[in-house]
């Protein structure tokens, strides 16, 4: 999937449309500088790779393979074998709820993976879980196939629902600030583009206006 916005903008084109979103606490990708868009296809881990492997079967060309380890720190539930393997299917990249391991491979195989970070130790046990397909739970958000993902430096976020429209909305809100920030750097301030001192002005007689409201007025963008 072409991703021509960031996570960032995603994350305002939802809450300009009243879309529900969630972005897990702390997933960073396992090497920097990487994006990553598509569709999810959650995995529950239980304590085996098996269900990776027959997750990577069921897969299209672009997946996203989601993986819920309950958040676990003390194990790296994929490494660089299942990485390939994914990256050779056609996935186009793993986010782990949980942690990964054989890190310098993964960073030579290349596959955008996203994790709460790295652990040596392979996967303990499968802890009273059932492994599943289809279904997941990261942060305690549940995650449910075809789902959109966006995941960049910022973190990781997952739509529920209207993805195309997301997308769409957060492609325009690019423009706008790209389109800011080329003025910007000609001379002419943020807060002139905007017209901050309107809104000021504007807010002395009405306490309720918001900035989030001020630039629907004008056109403008910014984080609110």
């Amino acid at each position: 999937m072409t991703n021509p916005c960031s996570s960032a903008n995603l994350a305002d084109a939802c809450l300009k449309l009243g879309i529900a979103y969630h972005c897990p606490a702390g997933l960073r990708p396992a090497v920097g500088g990487v994006r990553l868009a598509g569709p999810v296809l959650p995995v529950c881990h239980a304590g085996s790779v098996d269900v990776f492997l027959e997750a990577i079967e069921q897969s299209a060309t672009g997946d996203i393979l989601l993986v819920d380890n309950d958040g676990r720190r003390d194990e790296g539930c994929i490494g660089d074998l299942v990485t390939l393997e994914a990256e050779r299917a056609g996935i186009a990249g793993i986010v782990i709820w949980g942690c990964h391991r054989d890190q310098l491979d993964i960073a030579e195989i290349g596959l955008p993976l996203f994790s709460l970070g790295n652990c040596p130790s392979g996967p303990r046990g499968p802890e009273g879980r059932t492994a599943a397909i289809g279904d997941a739970r990261i942060d305690g958000f549940a995650a449910t196939r075809g789902m959109l993902l966006v995941g960049d430096d910022d973190g990781v976020i997952l739509v529920s629902a209207n993805g195309a429209a997301a997308l769409t909305e957060a492609a325009a809100i690019r423009a706008v600030e790209q389109k800011q920030a080329t003025r910007m750097r000609a001379g002419r301030s943020l807060r002139a583009q905007i017209g901050f001192a309107n809104f000021l002005e504007a807010r002395a007689t009405d306490a309720a206006l918001t900035l989030r409201d001020h630039l629907k007025r004008v056109g403008g963008a910014v984080e609110t």
